[in-house]
């Protein structure tokens, strides 16, 4: 939980290095719920990249996170174009429903007790609940075998685990995987959007100044771990960061 609630104090960062969302994404949403979408809620919608896809297309969205510099950086970029509440996701009381529930690489910060069971209850019945990210991995071997070692002493992995334990090379990934065991849900299904970006090595490492695993490194450290990252990298890297997306259709009848 507290590696949830530390992107407050790198706001502006999160919102210059953070890559946005493809219209791409959009159309796979969109065509999946198979009818016209006309409100949703974002589940710890940060500095609002994912929000502003949805908004922009005349969807209106309700953004939530439980950290009052996130929403205040939204808004920023999505000026009176969203509702913004501040909340967790545990604390968001059910009985208004949606017609798209949707979390942008922020569902596994959720606590699992009940998961489920509260989303449901935020999405009207036929409505659809999504779910996407994906790593941003750098695509030459070498380059990353590079950053690992400059990390080690610092961190083994920046990565976050899955949270069911589901294996990589297993076909449906999490959340996919617990959506299918879900009595709220049907219709799982598992998309990927291809993603590759160039950019500067300075802004590389600019998007890790924004990663949960880093930014719980004491400030030295932090520094120290940056300035060999950086000392290892050619001057632009090339980066894969496909967007995986899970979809799912709420129960038109509530379980028992």
């Amino acid at each position: 939980m507290s590696r949830a609630l530390s992107f407050g104090e790198i706001a502006e960062s999160y919102e210059r290095f953070r890559p946005g969302y493809p219209v791409e994404l959009l159309t796979l949403v969109t065509r999946y719920a198979g009818r016209p979408i006309r409100t949703a809620l974002e589940i710890g919608a940060g500095t609002g990249k994912a929000t502003r896809l949805f908004a922009a297309h005349g969807i209106a969205v309700t953004a939530t996170d439980p950290d009052a510099e996130m929403l205040a950086e939204l808004r920023r970029h999505v000026p009176g174009q969203v509702t913004t509440v501040r909340a967790a996701f545990e604390d968001l009381a059910p009985g208004e429903t949606f017609g798209l529930v949707f979390a942008a690489a922020a569902l596994h910060w959720t606590r699992p007790w009940r998961r489920w069971q509260r989303l449901a209850a935020l999405v009207e019945p036929g409505g659809v609940f999504a779910s996407f990210g994906g790593p941003f991995q750098l695509a030459a071997p070498a380059v990353e075998q590079a950053v690992q070692a400059a990390r080690a002493p610092f961190l083994d992995s920046d990565e976050i685990p899955s949270p069911d334990g589901t294996p990589p090379e297993h076909a449906m990934q999490w959340p996919g995987s617990e959506l299918r065991r879900s009595p709220w849900f049907t219709d799982v299904r598992q998309e990927v959007i291809e993603r590759r970006f160039t950019m500067a090595a300075a802004d590389y490492v600019g998007h890790l100044s924004t990663v949960s695993a880093y930014l719980q490194l004491p400030s030295v450290d932090r520094e120290q771990v940056f300035d060999r990252i950086l000392a290892v990298l050619p001057p632009t890297v090339e980066i894969n960061a496909d967007i995986t997306a899970h979809l799912a259709r709420r129960t038109a009848v509530p379980a028992a």
